[in-house]
């Protein structure tokens, strides 16, 4: 799968010696049969260790669910989606792999890849195989050749990036003639500026991942058993969402 996985800059092979992969210009480290392109720490260090620890909680074959599935129909388009079967599939910012479930579901050949060691997290849910590769990189330096992948898929993730029209440009490099690039991106309701979370997320950006997990782990003890006890009723869940910084889904979860 993928013969030109790597473009000139990297010119690498799959040899395997001492966890690299050997490179006429630059050794690529290999942990966990995963090529990273990048250094763990970086920006988005936060988003894997939250994947790691909680690795299975977005898979709809977690939550029994379809909402995954729903989000990458609806932004794809049911002719598209129907016809993913054998084609490839580069997939950006795959975390824990919500996304990688469905594509691989549907019969695509998937590239998935993140900034984060989130990667592991993807490869604990779904193992590399002749349809599924996984590695790690910065979006905006990805080390396929370009104009390989039938579908480019980002969902969720270009929001998050220092400079999202370099990442469109980016992710667009990788589209084969005539085929897609499928992204979407999430924007502000005026029920946003009337809650907490655009005050305290600023703060928990700030501390490091692993401290950064026990604080939000704290707030959602404390808050979830609220939004559990009020879930059936609609202005109580209105009220508490004002107050409360975490975020439930129970209108779309039948627990």
């Amino acid at each position: 799968m993928f013969p030109d996985y790597f473009d000139n800059k990297y010119n690498a092979v799959f040899k395997n010696e001492r966890n690299k992969l050997i490179s006429n210009k630059r050794n690529v480290e290999v942990i966990n049969e995963i090529p990273r392109f990048i250094h763990n720490e970086n920006y988005a260090s936060a988003f894997g260790e939250q994947w790691k620890k909680y690795f299975d909680i977005q898979l709809d074959s977690y939550t029994n669910t379809n909402i995954s599935r729903d989000r990458v129909k609806r932004c794809m388009g049911s002719e598209l989606f129907e016809k993913l079967k054998g084609k490839y599939v580069l997939e950006a910012g795959c975390g824990a792999g919500r996304f990688t479930e469905v594509l691989l579901s549907k019969g695509a050949r998937v590239a998935s890849f993140d900034i984060s060691d989130a990667v592991e997290a993807n490869k604990k849910n779904f193992p590399l195989n002749e349809d599924h590769i996984i590695f790690q990189a910065d979006i905006n330096d990805i080390p396929f050749k370009a104009e390989q992948f039938d579908v480019v898929l980002c969902l969720g993730v270009i929001q998050h990036t220092p400079d999202p029209e370099q990442t469109i440009a980016s992710l667009w490099n990788q589209v084969k003639p005539g085929g897609w690039l499928v992204i979407d991106h999430y924007t502000y309701r005026l029920s946003h500026f009337t809650k907490t979370t655009p005050i305290i997320r600023p703060f928990i950006k700030r501390l490091s991942p692993k401290y950064g997990i026990k604080v939000t782990d704290s707030i959602t003890k404390l808050f979830f058993p609220l939004h559990k006890l009020v879930k059936n009723f609609y202005f109580g869940q209105a009220l508490l969402s004002r107050i409360s910084p975490v975020h439930t889904y129970f209108s779309h979860i039948q627990s």
